[in-house]
């Protein structure tokens, strides 16, 4: 048996991990083989597994912790991926400031299980937006100076990077980024992709299946720095279910943009901002809303609206978060008790957890 080919997607919060994923999925069922994703994150109930499966891709999901810490899970999962759903090859995104799975998942997997599976190059997705905090005009976009550390640690990690969102960009400014990262780190290889657009995507592939991971020696054990960053930041993940009181249809994708409003409206009021905002909402016949929002002085971002107005809708909130836990909660309490009063809504919750990495018990 042909070792299983595995490939771990890191990349800063909001980066579009989840849909290059997506997009790399379904160009390589058709021309290579059957690839499956692994949705993992630090907490329950996650967007990104939810969008993955509208796609119709095979998906599993690792919750509740880091890959870098859930190895016999990640063996059991590929294992599983590879013998009962046909899998060969495989890829994994990680928390979106997560720095070290080449050292933990990678070099573990290649010591340890090197019979079973090849490694595909370490990628890294970069946003334009986000990479203008570490070029020579080093934009502030409101996020503490312990954020940008991270992502300049997860260049270091690269065996790939992968410039993402480059329809949103100019060919003159695509190639002064691509430059910036030849500089950054000028022994890796440096790619440009629209995942959304699916443009690149073919060459991606064709890179990632036939070359392999360098395994660096790479490491952030014992990093203060790497703990002070991650300390900074706050997970939060809602799943509600609401429905108006009437039992009228109403236009859901407008309640979705005001719930995200409210939400960025409690944050600039209170100094605070969100690297990554995540909400998926469906009310069954297929019929969706994936919205997206990168920080509090962006646009909401859709990747999809709903096609018809609904009386009722499932909705995940995922949020990562420059703020405190106890703040986040309440922000995002007033948000929805606020669109229920102006939708006449009533709303059940059946699952919230807020916690931040240096929280009590975590």
């Amino acid at each position: 048996m042909n070792p299983l080919r595995f490939m771990v997607v890191s990349g800063f919060l909001g980066a579009g991990k989840t849909t290059t994923m997506i997009a790399l999925a379904e160009a390589m069922n058709k021309t290579y083989g059957e690839t499956a994703i692994i949705a993992n994150d630090l907490g329950a109930n996650l967007v990104d597994t939810n969008l993955t499966q509208t796609s119709g891709c095979t998906v599993t999901e690792i919750a509740n912790g880091c890959i870098c810490y859930q190895m016999d899970n990640v063996v059991d999962q590929l294992r599983r991926l590879r013998d009962k759903d046909g899998a060969i090859f495989v890829m994994s995104d990680i928390p979106g400031c997560g720095v070290g799975a080449l050292d933990h998942v990678y070099h573990t997997l290649a010591t340890d299980y090197q019979d079973e599976f090849t490694l595909a190059p370490f990628t890294v997705i970069v946003d334009p937006e986000r990479l203008r905090m570490i070029m020579p005009e080093q934009a502030d976009i409101n996020l503490p100076e312990e954020l940008v550390y991270l992502l300049q640690l997860q260049l270091e990690e690269a065996d790939l990077v992968v410039l993402n969102k480059c329809d949103l960009l100019d060919e003159e400014t695509i190639a002064r980024y691509v430059e910036f990262l030849h500089t950054a780190v000028p022994d890796v290889p440096v790619m440009t992709i629209s995942a959304r657009e699916k443009t690149g995507i073919e060459e991606l592939a064709a890179f990632i299946t036939t070359h392999t991971s360098a395994l660096k020696n790479f490491s952030v054990r014992n990093n203060h720095e790497f703990e002070q960053a991650e300390a900074k930041l706050t997970w939060y993940n809602r799943r509600v279910y609401f429905k108006t009181n009437s039992g009228a249809k109403i236009d859901m994708n407008a309640v979705i943009e005001d719930f995200i409003e409210e939400i960025r409206l409690g944050l600039i009021e209170r100094k605070r901002n969100v690297p990554h905002l995540k909400t998926f909402a469906t009310s069954g016949n297929g019929d969706f809303n994936k919205a997206s929002l990168i920080g509090v002085d962006y646009d909401i971002e859709y990747e999809q609206q709903f096609l018809r107005d609904h009386k009722n809708m499932r909705m995940i909130v995922n949020a990562r978060a420059v703020c405190e836990a106890r703040v986040l909660s309440r922000i995002v309490d007033d948000a929805t008790d606020e669109i229920c009063d102006r939708y006449d809504l009533d709303s059940q919750i059946f699952f919230t957890e807020c916690f931040g990495m240096a929280d009590e018990g975590r």
